[in-house]
């Protein structure tokens, strides 16, 4: 994931790149169809040149991919044709294959493998990666690993696992240039010249005492651009965004975004510099919390691949499809309740799902929003009190004038002033309902512990139909009939 931006592509490049992966993967299968109607004596002869000039223009086409567009390719295929262009991958990209796939991809590929292979892959990676590969790989594999490692890399890979996914700590990387005070830039230049190469993102050297206490940072733009003979403590920036292991990842994040950071120190409770934190870090982090949270509102959960088998995603799915089925029945039971005014006034099936649909909609908005500012951590529960008169007040105003526009199309459809005056009453009652919903429900999901964003979608459209439905019923049922 550290790898640089330079070699990723476009998405029409990768596009062009899956088709003909596809391509190569179809004239597989055909050559595949064609051998297996071959008499055997005739086998050899058709699968030699063809399957092997097919795998081998494959195999080079893979090899002169990025690991993350390949990772791009593996997410795009469906299981079979995944595997098949898994085992022309070459082994020594196996483990940065692995950190790019999505989770549910990577237990899949994971599957695949025999233990020396993963043991092979999460070689390749520092130690900071190898836990974040750690949670899907099996024990004896990380066991292996583990007694792989030089003693160094076996205790920041303890640290690194030992830290919950959303902190600092599970996103710190231990690869960190650090120089002295006392010594001038002519010394910190050839010091860095002795690297191969420096550590991504890289723009800054960390300056510590003897004791690896952090001082402050040398930005590389002031080690180009100042005198050789300077000292770095005449020329280092002392006050810098420092981070401990144990902050949340979300502030991190937001540290990021609002300092335009490209790297941030680690320090632990004594001040010791113990790691950074990278802009990749955070990107890769803000992007799959983004993914997370989408999947969390419509109720799935991460484990499900677009192309995983049907039991797999029936299992992904069930829970919050049996608690849709539960609020269509009581949304169902609300409309039977009304069966008598509904025939009386045939107007009212016509005009209900309006009232529902829009409220349902003002509801996700308003939660779409909550669940953000939580995420930003712009909320808090002693907020609730203001937060409720907004968006009480947003919806009052959008009430009275989508409801009245509704209530005026009422009128002129049917002829009745009292359903257009209930048509724009049951629309304001419902965005008020929304609105209280929409702050409540990850208000209230906040309170618990719980991640605001799950199935909140599911929640405020449940109540939105069933409360639309009673509303707009309900008003009619007293002042129409």
């Amino acid at each position: 994931m550290a790898e640089s931006a330079a070699s990723t592509k476009e998405l029409e490049d990768l596009q062009e790149d899956l088709r003909e992966v596809r391509d190569l993967l179809r004239r597989h299968r055909l050559v595949e169809d064609l051998v297996s109607r071959q008499e055997s004596a005739k086998q050899e002869r058709v699968e030699s040149p063809d399957q092997k000039r097919n795998a081998a223009e494959l195999g080079a086409k893979l090899d002169r991919m990025h690991p993350a567009d390949i990772a791009y390719i593996l997410e795009a295929l469906p299981r079979e044709e995944r595997l098949v262009v898994w085992d022309l991958v070459k082994a020594d990209h196996d483990g940065e294959i692995l950190l790019e796939v999505s989770d549910s991809v990577r237990e899949s590929l994971i599957a695949s493998m025999e233990s020396h292979e993963l043991v092979a892959a999460a070689e390749q990676l520092e130690a900071d990666e190898i836990a974040d590969l750690a949670p899907d790989l099996p024990d004896d594999v990380i066991q292996d690993v583990f007694q792989s490692l030089p003693l160094e890399e076996r205790e920041q890979l303890r640290a690194a696992m030992s830290y919950p996914e959303d902190a600092v700590g599970a996103l710190m990387d231990f690869d960190v240039v650090s120089v002295r005070e006392d010594v001038t830039l002519e010394v910190v230049t050839r010091y860095l010249r002795r690297f191969d190469v420096l550590p991504d993102h890289t723009d800054q050297v960390f300056v510590v005492d003897r004791d690896e206490h952090l001082k402050g940072v040398l930005p590389l733009t002031k080690l180009i651009v100042a005198e050789l003979d300077d000292q770095v403590g005449k020329v280092m920036v002392r006050e810098t965004v420092t981070l401990y292991p144990d902050d949340k990842a979300h502030e991190a994040a937001n540290a990021f975004e609002r300092y335009d950071l490209v790297s941030a120190a680690v320090v632990d409770d004594k001040g010791r510099l113990v790691g950074r934190v990278t802009v990749d870090r955070v990107v890769d982090y803000i992007r799959e919390r983004s993914e997370s949270e989408a999947r969390a509102q419509a109720g799935l959960s991460e484990e499900e691949d677009v192309f995983s088998s049907v039991w797999a995603s029936v299992r992904n799915r069930w829970a919050w499809l049996a608690i849709n089925l539960v609020t269509a029945f009581v949304a169902s039971r609300v409309i039977g309740a009304f069966e008598g005014s509904i025939q009386k006034l045939v107007a009212l099936a016509a005009l209900m799902p309006i009232v529902a649909g829009i409220g349902g909609n003002a509801g996700n908005q308003t939660i779409t929003m909550i669940v953000r500012s939580i995420a930003l951590g712009q909320v808090r529960i002693e907020q609730a009190k203001k937060l409720f008169a907004k968006e009480i007040g947003v919806s009052m105003v959008n009430g009275l004038i989508w409801g009245g526009m509704l209530g005026v199309i009422a009128y002129l459809l049917y002829r009745s002033v009292p359903l257009g005056l209930v048509m724009t009453a049951a629309m304001t009652l419902n965005l008020v309902l929304a609105a209280l919903m929409g702050v409540g429900i990850p208000l209230a999901m906040m309170r618990l512990g719980r991640d605001p964003a799950v199935g909140s979608s599911v929640l405020i459209t449940a109540v939105t139909d069933s409360g639309g439905f009673f509303i707009f019923l309900g008003l009619a049922t007293l002042f129409l009939l």
